[in-house]
C-alpha cells in the first residue's frame, strides 16, 4: 500500500511542479481575451466558472476509461502504477494542456484544425475524418453499453431498446442545446459522484489494511501478454488518451482566462490519473493479485469488479454509487462525443452554429449514423479504437511540438512523449490481434525504427526551419 500512496503523492506533486513548468513554457497570457468572451454566442461559446469547467472536463475525458481501463491494466501487476504516474504527469496531462490551450489560442478550434495549423493541410484533412469517425464510434458504443446495463436493472418491459431510445433522445438534446443548459448543470453533479466513489474506494483500501501483491519490475499478466506495448494501450484514459484532445476544445470555448488552463486541462488529467490509480490498486489488492482478478473478470467483466469492490468497501450506498457511475460515465462521454463531432464538422465546413437550424443540419445525420451503427456488433471494430486513440494522442503531441518550435520554446516537453507514443502506436499495431499479428521479435524493432524515423524527420524539419530563419535575418 505504500507504493499506492506514494503514487498519489507523486501525481499531486507533478501537478504543482511539472504542471507549473509546462505552463511557464507555454507562456499563458492573463490579459488575453479568451474565445468564451470574444465569441460568446450562448451556445458553444459560453463563459463558465473554472471549477465547473474542471468537473465537466473531468467527466468529458473520463468515461469508463480510468475505471475499466485501469482494472484491465491491473492484470499486469503493480507495474501499471508506473505507467499511470509517469504517463499522466509527463505525457497525458501535457497532451491535455496543449490540446486545450492551443484551442484557446485559436478561437476554440477543434483538434483537427489545430493539427492542421501546425502540421499542414494534408494531415488536417486526415484528422478531420479520423477524429469524426473516432467520436461517432465512442458515442455509439456509449449508447448501447449503458442501455444494456439499464435493461438488466429494470423490469422486462423496459428493455434495451427502450433505454437506447431514451439515451438517443438525451444525446440529441445534449448535442444541440447550449452547453450550459444540460451539460453545464448535470456534469458537475456526476463529476462529484465520480470523485466521491473513487475517494471512498481509496480510503477503504487504506483504512481496512489491504495490501498489493507483486512487484513493479514483474509482468504479472496471467496470460503472459507482452508488457510493451499492450499496457500502454490498455491503460489510456488514466495515463494518456487522444480522445481527450477532441474534448478539450469544448471547454476552451468556456474558459474565461488563460490562468485557469493548468487547473482545467492539466488538473483534470491528474485527477483522472488518481482515479485510475485507485481502481488499479483496488483491483490488485481486493482479488489478491492478477490470477484472482482474472477469475473475477471472467464472471461479469470489469463491471462486476466495480460492483463487488464498491459494495464491500462502502456498503449498499457504495453499490448504488457504483452502478450510477458505471451508467453515467459512458453516457457523459457519449453525449460530448457527438457534440464534439458536430463542432469538428462545423469547424471544417466553417458552418456557424449559433442558429438551431445549422446545428440540426449536422446533428441529425450524426445521430442517425450512430443509431444505425448501434445495431452492429462492435466486438471487433471497437478493438481498433484502442490503437486509434493512442495514435491520435501521438499526432496531437507532434502538433504541440511544432507549435513550440515555431515560437522558439522548449519543445522537448512534448517531443519526448511524442516519440514514446509513436513507438507505442507502431509497436501495438504490429503485434495486436486486430493488427499485423507479428511476434515481439519483429514488432519491437519495427516500432522503435518507426519512432526513430519520425523523430529524425521532425529534427530535420527543425534544422531546415532554423537555417531558413538565419538566411531571412542576414
Amino acid at each position: 500500500m505504500a507504493l499506492f500512496l506514494l503514487s498519489i503523492v507523486l501525481l499531486v506533486v507533478g501537478y504543482f511542479v511539472y504542471g507549473k513548468f509546462v505552463e511557464n513554457i507555454f507562456g499563458i497570457d492573463t490579459e488575453r481575451v479568451t474565445p468564451a468572451i470574444a465569441l460568446k454566442d450562448g451556445v458553444d461559446y459560453e463563459p463558465m466558472d473554472w471549477k465547473k469547467i474542471f468537473l465537466i472536463q473531468l467527466l468529458n475525458i473520463a468515461g469508463l476509461g480510468p475505471i475499466f481501463g485501469a482494472i484491465s491494466g491491473a492484470l499486469f501487476g503493480p507495474a501499471a502504477f508506473l505507467w499511470i504516474v509517469f504517463g499522466c504527469i509527463f505525457a497525458g496531462a501535457v497532451h491535455d494542456f496543449f490540446s486545450g490551450m492551443l484551442s484557446v489560442r485559436h478561437n476554440g478550434a477543434s483538434v483537427s484544425e489545430i493539427v492542421g495549423i501546425y502540421l499542414g493541410d494534408g494531415i488536417r484533412h486526415i484528422m478531420r475524418v479520423f477524429s469524426v469517425v473516432l467520436l461517432v464510434l465512442v458515442g455509439t458504443v456509449f449508447m448501447t453499453g449503458p442501455a444494456n446495463l439499464l435493461a438488466s436493472l429494470t423490469p422486462k418491459t423496459l428493455n434495451a431498446n427502450f433505454w437506447l431510445t431514451i439515451i438517443i433522445i438525451y444525446y440529441f438534446l445534449a448535442t444541440i442545446l447550449p452547453i450550459d443548459k444540460i451539460i453545464g448543470k448535470l456534469y458537475p453533479i456526476f463529476g462529484a459522484v465520480l470523485l466521491i466513489m473513487a475517494i471512498g474506494v481509496g480510503g477503504g483500501l487504506v483504512i481496512k489494511g489491504y495490501t498489493i501483491p507483486g512487484s513493479v519490475l514483474v509482468n504479472a499478466h496471467p496470460k503472459g501478454l507482452p508488457f510493451w506495448a499492450l499496457l500502454f494501450v490498455t491503460i489510456a484514459c488514466g495515463a494518456i488518451s487522444g480522445f481527450h484532445a477532441t474534448q478539450s476544445p469544448m471547454m476552451a470555448r468556456c474558459i474565461t482566462s488563460e490562468k485557469y488552463g493548468r487547473q482545467v486541462f492539466y488538473g483534470a488529467m491528474i485527477a483522472e490519473g488518481i482515479i485510475a490509480l485507485i481502481w488499479a490498486a483496488a483491483a490488485m489488492a481486493f482479488f489478491n493479485g492478477s490470477e484472482g482478478l482474472a477469475a473475477a473478470m471472467a464472471n461479469g467483466g470489469q463491471g462486476a469488479v466495480v460492483h463487488t469492490v464498491s459494495t464491500t468497501l462502502m456498503g449498499a450506498v457504495g453499490g448504488v454509487l457504483a452502478i450510477l457511475g458505471v451508467i453515467a460515465c459512458p453516457i457523459t462521454s457519449g453525449d460530448t462525443a457527438f457534440r464534439s463531432a458536430r463542432l469538428t464538422i462545423a469547424d471544417s465546413l466553417k458552418f456557424e452554429q449559433k442558429s438551431i437550424s445549422k446545428r440540426l443540419y449536422i446533428a441529425i445525420p450524426l445521430l442517425a449514423i450512430g443509431v444505425g451503427l448501434s445495431r452492429i456488433d462492435f466486438n471487433i471494430i471497437w478493438r481498433y479504437f484502442a490503437w486509434s486513440n493512442q495514435t491520435l494522442a501521438m499526432i496531437m503531441l507532434w502538433a504541440a511540438s511544432a507549435y513550440l518550435v515555431k515560437f522558439k520554446k522548449f519543445h522537448w516537453i512534448t517531443t519526448i512523449p511524442a516519440v514514446f507514443m509513436t513507438a507505442v502506436s507502431a509497436t501495438y499495431i504490429m503485434q495486436a490481434p486486430e493488427g499485423f499479428k507479428l511476434s515481439t521479435s519483429i514488432s519491437y524493432p519495427v516500432g522503435m525504427i518507426v519512432a526513430a524515423a519520425v523523430f529524425g524527420l521532425f529534427m530535420y524539419k527543425i534544422s531546415n526551419q532554423q537555417k531558413s530563419n538565419i538566411k531571412q535575418n542576414m
